[in-house]
């Protein structure tokens, strides 16, 4: 298993690997500034990531979205000393996060649960293991693609939105259709992509658009034309 660990903090950084060691690791390389860290992952594809939040010049969410593009597989462990909070927005998956001060037993599960995922086939660990990472302002979210209602176009962002809030990826929305090809989900607009599964009625407006409601949240998202159609065309095949 190859692993990366980045934290500006010479001390966390020293004590990770310790207890990586001891758990039986010795494939690691450690950097205490993302920029070296980039460096690295162009010249490696890591199993794993651990990642410090909060540092200087870039930070770990930022820094796992390079690493992601370079390497989708690599396995993201976020190191946080958020207050709870923060943390239950983190939940487990193929993402995981460590509280700090790092224990070896917080250490030894997450090693446990990347191994299982590393069993699977790379089609299934993609798939199970994926989470998106969005922000709102200081919190952080880990968010599950189910979890979705919609998406909506945001200059150089998307905004995702959930039950529980709304928040911020610095994607386009042709990355979220490539994430999303394998899921229930349709670009009714060129602003919006629907989680089919979560709509709850569709209903017919000017010039043959679709105004789509969804279940257990007010907003309305309106279709394009051309999207209501293609979006008519995908519904009938799938209910045939």
């Amino acid at each position: 298993m190859k692993v990366l660990i980045v934290d500006d903090e010479k001390l966390a950084l020293s004590r990770l690997k310790r207890i990586l060691n001891e758990e039986g690791i010795s494939n690691i390389t450690d950097c205490n500034n993302p920029i070296d860290a980039v460096k690295e992952a162009t010249k490696t594809k890591f199993d794993v990531a651990f990642l410090d939040i909060s540092m200087p010049t870039m930070s770990g969410l930022e820094l796992a979205n390079i690493i992601l593009e370079m390497n989708p597989n690599t396995f993201i462990v976020f190191q946080t000393a958020f207050d709870e909070y923060a943390l239950e927005a983190f939940k487990t998956g193929g993402l995981d996060y460590l509280l700090k001060p790092i224990s070896n037993e917080s250490i030894s599960k997450s090693l446990q649960k990347i191994e299982k995922f590393m069993k699977k086939s790379p089609r299934e660990t993609k798939e199970t293991s994926k989470k998106i990472v969005a922000k709102r302002g200081s919190k952080i979210y880990m968010i599950d693609i189910d979890d979705i209602y919609y998406i909506k176009a945001d200059l150089d962002e998307v905004i995702i939105r959930t039950k529980e809030t709304d928040a911020y990826v610095r994607k386009k929305m042709q990355d979220m259709q490539e994430l999303l090809k394998n899921k229930n989900f349709f670009r009714v607009h060129r602003s919006y992509i629907v989680n089919v599964d979560k709509i709850k009625s569709m209903k017919s407006v000017e010039q043959s658009k679709l105004e789509i409601s969804f279940i257990n949240i007010d907003d309305i998202v309106t279709s394009s034309k051309d999207g209501a159609k293609e979006f008519r065309e995908y519904i009938e095949e799938r209910t045939v």
